[in-house]
């Protein structure tokens, strides 16, 4: 079999079938493993995608193995919920070239314990994305700098260009091409667990 004690496992130097029974292996656990993946982030609607599991796996080892995979070191819900979102309600992935907003409507901001933050990754790359006003993400503790609409809900503007200096402090720049972003709830209420709160949709605009 090619195993010995204190040695390294070397899979070139077993029997050809050993080695393709270890490769074919391989990638049907990477397979089940990337199926467990999409299964465990539906919830959240066709345009947002989150898992009220994580952390919570039982003898669920498959499930375990999927989140440690993409995610490792998520936290529990009851501790924090990661809404992430690759398209707008249109069914269109996200690109610069487009402008969207997200909009709350009064008294139904993200129901958290903690704080809540709304996060922009450039696509591939899924970094920050570099922007004139260095701004990478909107969150909580910056809602007495936003501009509430005139019925007290509150606007986001999401776009690679200004929407204007009106509408700046709203603004959350995003790049020239693909992005994605992600809701971050931190200590979610109830509400924000059992689905009677949904984060509103990311809609695009003229």
């Amino acid at each position: 079999m090619g195993f010995k004690v204190g040695q390294n496992f070397d899979l070139n130097v077993t029997p050809p079938q050993i080695k393709q029974a270890f490769e074919r292996g391989s990638g049907d656990g990477k397979a089940l493993l990337a199926k467990a993946a999409r299964q465990a982030g539906g919830e959240g609607g066709k345009d947002w995608v989150y898992t009220t599991r994580s952390g919570v796996y039982g003898v669920d080892y498959v499930y375990r193995a999927a989140i440690a995979l993409c995610c490792l070191g998520e936290n529990l819900p009851q501790d924090a919920v990661y809404p992430t979102s690759l398209k707008a309600a249109d069914g269109h992935a996200y690109d610069g070239a487009n402008k969207y907003v997200m909009h709350f409507p009064k008294g139904k901001m993200p129901p958290v314990s903690g704080f809540w933050s709304l996060t922009m990754y450039e696509l591939p790359q899924s970094l920050l994305v570099a922007n004139e006003i260095n701004r990478y993400l909107i969150n909580s503790p910056m809602l007495p700098q936003l501009v509430k609409n005139a019925d007290g809900g509150l606007t986001l503007y999401v776009q690679n260009e200004s929407p204007g200096r009106d509408k700046e402090p709203n603004w959350l720049p995003a790049p020239k091409g693909p992005f994605a972003v992600a809701l971050r709830l931190y200590w979610p209420k109830p509400e924000a667990l059992d689905g009677k709160w949904r984060q509103p949709p990311m809609t695009t605009t003229p």
